[in-house]
């Protein structure tokens, strides 16, 4: 018998179920009561048999398309926090869902993103992801609420949909923490120029984690530049240039760390005999490849993009209230990824 002509009755017969079992088992219908061996059997013996449920008549059934939508700003040309689409795309695969993208810039209007928006409800996806390329508050087209919605790396200006985002303030405290592990007393940090959440809370958290370790928080030593590895550069030059220089210094991403690093060495220092540094991002062509390695916060771009896609299901399915949780926004955290850029100050 071949693979076409395989049906519902057919993996009944062989799992020796009724049929009902088997559509509520391969349709996950959450209410029917049957054992986890039986549910495991069902999918098995119908994935041997190479027998799938009628997705149209699913359809037809559910009013669901089995579709979702990523409405991304500039994240699919953006290595680093390209990882969200992949978290999405599989964490929707195991789901039995497709994602369909569609990737806008950063800069569009919001006549533009409406526009997006509207693209992906004519294709009657089931939900939709919207994604930014960095944290930050964003107007949302108004035609997003009309279907289950989560923004990701990002929340709303009204704050009325559900959102997740990276723990900035953790991930800082954890880079500052490193370098007062090693011994650091006089810690420095440089900064990004932009008014976007992750400038104020990890100057905040900088502040505070050195205060709470009993050194001057407010009067250690800030520069701020535009977030490129220019203006870590030029940042880094004029830190290092203070009458009583830090020996650690905390990088508001990798790039800025970069120029830290070349700064430095145009100044005779070494890293990290002369001054640790340690960046935040975890990017994966900069933070691995600096000599020495750069030890770096990891944003969860991945992580992110999986927990969006997975309450957006869920939200589809009924199993949960997006309502609810737009209260607050989830925050995942933002570990610690140690290499070589930190040790012990000279003597």
């Amino acid at each position: 018998m071949s693979n076409r002509n395989i049906g519902i009755k057919d993996v009944a017969v062989a799992a020796g179920v009724s049929v009902t079992t088997v559509s509520h088992v391969l349709n996950e219908v959450s209410y029917a009561r049957i054992s986890p061996e039986t549910r495991d059997k069902v999918r098995t013996i119908a994935e041997q048999l190479g027998y799938g449920p009628n997705r149209l008549a699913q359809a037809l059934r559910t009013q669901r398309t089995g579709m979702l939508g990523l409405v991304s700003e500039d994240i699919a040309t953006t290595p680093h926090a390209g990882r969200i689409i992949l978290g999405a795309e599989e964490a929707a695969k195991a789901r039995g869902y497709n994602l369909m993208i569609i990737n806008t810039s950063g800069s569009a209007s919001l006549e533009s993103r409406q526009a997006d928006v509207e693209a992906l409800l004519e294709r009657r996806v089931d939900g939709i992801l919207y994604a930014t390329m960095y944290h930050r508050n964003v107007e949302l087209p108004a035609n997003l609420g009309s279907l289950p919605s989560v923004l990701v790396d990002s929340v709303a200006t009204g704050g009325d949909i559900t959102a997740v985002i990276p723990d900035e303030e953790g991930g800082a405290r954890a880079a500052v923490g490193a370098l007062l592990e090693a011994g650091h007393t006089r810690v420095g940090f440089i900064n990004n120029t932009d008014d976007v959440p992750a400038t104020r809370q990890r100057l905040q958290a900088f502040r505070a984690t050195l205060t709470e370790a009993g050194l001057d928080g407010d009067a250690a030593p800030v520069e701020s530049e535009v977030s490129e590895v220019q203006g870590g550069y030029e940042a880094a030059r004029r830190i290092l240039a203070r009458e009583d220089p830090p020996t650690g210094l905390f990088c508001y991403n990798d790039r800025m760390a970069m120029g830290a690093y070349r700064a430095a060495a145009e100044l005779g220092l070494t890293i990290p005999a002369d001054l640790s540094v340690v960046g935040f991002d975890d990017q994966e062509l900069i933070a691995a490849n600096l000599h020495p390695g750069l030890t770096t916060v990891a944003l969860p771009h991945y992580e992110m993009g999986a927990w969006a896609t997975e309450h957006l299901i869920d939200a589809v399915e009924g199993k949960t209230d997006l309502t609810l949780m737009a209260l607050h926004p989830t925050i995942l955290s933002c570990p610690l990824v140690r290499r070589d850029s930190i040790t012990a100050p000279r003597q």
